[in-house]
C-alpha cells in the first residue's frame, strides 16, 4: 500500500531505513560543527597570517559543498566589509590576485582537484595561504611545503552536510584578523538558533508541526524558485537551490533581489505559470495547469534594503495575480551568521525529506562520481 505523501513522512519507521546513509543526523550535527569549528580556530596557531598587514583581499577557492564557506564569509562580512572577499570555483586563480592577498583553501575531504590547484598557484604567487579540510589530506600536505596554517575539519558527514564545519573557520580566521567584528558569542547564537531548527524538523515531529515537511510537502510536484531578499539570503537561497539538487536530485532556480526582478520575474509569463487569473478558457493558460507549475519561495531577512522590500512585496503579488503559489521564509536573530542558520537548518532539512518523500535516496550523487571517473 502507498502511504499518502504526510503519512510518508510522518512514519518514524520508514524514514530510517529511506536514509541509510543518515543524512538527517548529518543535518542534526549542524550545531555541533559551530561549536567544534570555532574551538579549533582559537586554539590554532595563525601567527603567520596576523604577523603581517591586513590582507588587500580573501580570495576562497573551494568547489561544491565546501565551496559555499566563502560565498558564507562574504555575506557575513558585509558590504562594511575593510577588505574584499571573493570566492573562486576554479582551477586558476584570477590575474589580479598576488602576494599583497590572502588565499582560503577549502576542501572538507582535502583531495579537490580544483581546490588544489588553486591552492598550488597562489603559492607559485607568493599569496598567504590558509588550508581548511581533512587531516592527513594532500591539501594539509601542500599547506605544510607552504608553512601555511591549516585548520582540520572533522568531518561527520558528507561535504554538503558540513556547512557550518566548513564556513565557521572562515569567519573565525577573518575575526582573528582583524577584517570582521564578529563578537564573541555569535557562534554560540548560530549553535543555538541550529539547535532550535533541528529540535522543530527532528524525524519524529508530525507534518503539521513540522516546518521542514512542511516546506517539502509544498514544494513536491513543483518548479522552485528560491529568491533571497539580501546577500546573506541570497546565499541561503543558493544553497537551498544546491541541496535541493544534491539531497533530492530535484531542480531548482535561485536568484537575490533585487537582480532577479532585472530577468528571472519574466518566467512567470512563461509555460510554468497557469497564467493571470482573469484569462478566459480555452486561452493558453487559461484552462489547464502547467505541466510542472512555478512556485516562488522567497527568503527574507531581517535587514532588506526599503526597495528591496517593496520588491519582495509586489513579486508576490504578480506571482499570486498569474496564480503561482508563494511561500515565504523568513529569517530570525540579529547576527548574521544566527540569520544564516534559521534558514538554512529549516531549508536542509526540508531537502531531505523532499528526497524520501519521493521515493529517493538522499546520500547517493552516482552522476557527479561517474563524471569524475569520466574525466579522471
Amino acid at each position: 500500500m502507498t502511504l499518502a505523501g504526510a503519512d510518508r513522512l510522518d512514519d518514524v519507521a520508514l524514514l530510517e531505513t529511506a536514509d541509510p546513509s543518515g543524512i538527517l543526523r548529518q543535518v542534526a550535527s549542524s550545531a555541533a560543527q559551530v561549536r567544534e569549528a570555532a574551538r579549533a580556530v582559537a586554539e590554532a596557531s595563525l601567527d603567520s597570517l596576523v604577523a603581517g598587514d591586513r590582507p588587500r583581499a580573501i580570495v576562497v577557492t573551494g568547489m561544491g559543498g565546501s565551496g559555499i564557506a566563502g560565498e558564507v564569509l562574504a555575506a557575513v562580512a558585509g558590504p562594511g566589509c575593510p577588505v574584499q572577499v571573493t570566492t573562486v570555483h576554479d582551477y586558476r586563480l584570477p590575474g589580479w590576485v598576488g602576494a599583497a592577498d590572502l588565499v582560503i583553501a577549502v576542501s572538507c575531504s582535502g583531495a579537490t582537484e580544483e581546490t588544489l590547484s588553486a591552492a598550488a598557484d597562489a603559492v607559485r604567487r607568493g599569496c598567504r595561504l590558509l588550508g581548511v579540510g581533512g587531516k592527513g589530506s594532500p591539501l594539509a600536505a601542500l599547506a605544510e611545503q607552504a608553512s601555511a596554517p591549516f585548520i582540520v575539519v572533522h568531518a561527520t558527514g558528507m561535504p554538503r552536510s558540513m556547512l557550518w564545519g566548513l564556513s565557521v573557520p572562515l569567519v573565525a580566521a577573518a575575526a582573528r584578523l582583524g577584517v570582521l567584528d564578529t563578537p564573541e558569542d555569535a557562534y554560540e547564537a548560530a549553535a543555538a538558533e541550529l539547535e532550535r531548527v533541528a529540535h522543530l524538523c527532528r524525524p519524529d515531529s508530525e507534518h503539521f508541526v513540522n516546518p521542514a515537511k512542511a516546506l517539502a510537502l509544498e514544494l513536491s510536484g513543483t518548479l522552485p524558485m528560491i529568491w533571497g531578499t539580501s546577500p546573506l539570503t541570497g546565499v541561503a537561497a543558493a544553497r537551498f537551490a544546491c541541496q535541493l539538487h544534491e539531497n533530492g536530485k530535484y531542480p531548482a532556480i535561485a536568484g537575490v533581489l533585487p537582480e532577479a526582478n532585472h530577468n528571472q520575474v519574466v518566467v512567470f509569463d512563461g509555460p510554468f505559470a497557469a497564467g493571470p487569473s482573469d484569462m478566459e478558457p480555452g486561452q493558453s493558460g487559461g484552462d489547464s495547469a502547467p505541466p510542472v507549475p512555478l512556485r516562488l519561495v522567497l527568503l527574507r531577512d531581517t535587514q532588506e534594503h526599503p526597495q528591496v522590500t517593496r520588491r519582495r512585496e509586489e513579486s508576490r503579488r504578480i506571482a499570486e495575480d498569474r496564480r503561482i503559489e508563494v511561500t515565504e521564509l523568513a529569517a530570525t536573530g540579529d547576527l548574521p551568521l544566527e540569520r544564516l542558520a534559521s534558514l538554512v537548518a529549516l531549508i536542509d532539512y526540508a531537502s531531505v525529506y523532499l528526497a524520501i518523500l519521493n521515493g529517493i535516496d538522499p546520500a547517493p550523487i552516482a552522476a557527479i562520481q561517474e563524471l569524475k571517473a569520466r574525466i579522471a
